[in-house]
């Protein structure tokens, strides 16, 4: 098990989290649970509904959407984020590479903590917005 500074230090460099502080990251890792899982489990299947995200703790994780490899990602990565957002479909699969820990948080419990710490909202926004903004100039230049 991950230690609480550990799991801090992940939390930190997940971009979504990106700017919170430590009482706000440590209100989001209370809020959450720490799971292992083992090489080749899925951990979100496209198209299925999700009320989860995942950040890889140790381990390393594949992304495929449409069933071609997107990428990889190791330590610090979050995958099924849109989840804590919306109830809508999951937009990729999601594969264990290797043995895994990961931190799972689901959206009650994520918004739980929104409304304890509202600033973490525009935080969450501003990384969103940034994203939207390198995903459409990836596509259109």
């Amino acid at each position: 098990m991950a230690s609480n500074t550990s799991k801090l230090e992940h939390l930190a460099r997940v971009p979504l989290f990106d700017g919170c502080s430590r009482k706000e990251l440590t209100s989001i890792a209370k809020a959450g649970d720490e799971i292992k899982m083992t090489e080749g489990t899925l951990i979100i299947d496209q198209g299925q509904m999700g009320r989860e995200a995942f950040v890889v703790l140790d381990g390393q994780v594949t992304v495929k959407r449409g069933g071609r490899k997107i990428t990889s990602l190791g330590p610090g990565g979050i995958v099924g984020e849109l989840s804590l957002l919306d109830h809508g479909p999951r937009t990729a699969t999601v594969v264990c590479d290797t043995d895994c820990t990961l931190f799972v948080i689901d959206q009650r419990h994520f918004r739980a903590v929104l409304e304890q710490y509202p600033s973490i909202a525009m935080k969450l926004l501003a990384t969103l917005a940034t994203n939207i903004r390198a995903m459409d100039r990836q596509s259109f230049g």
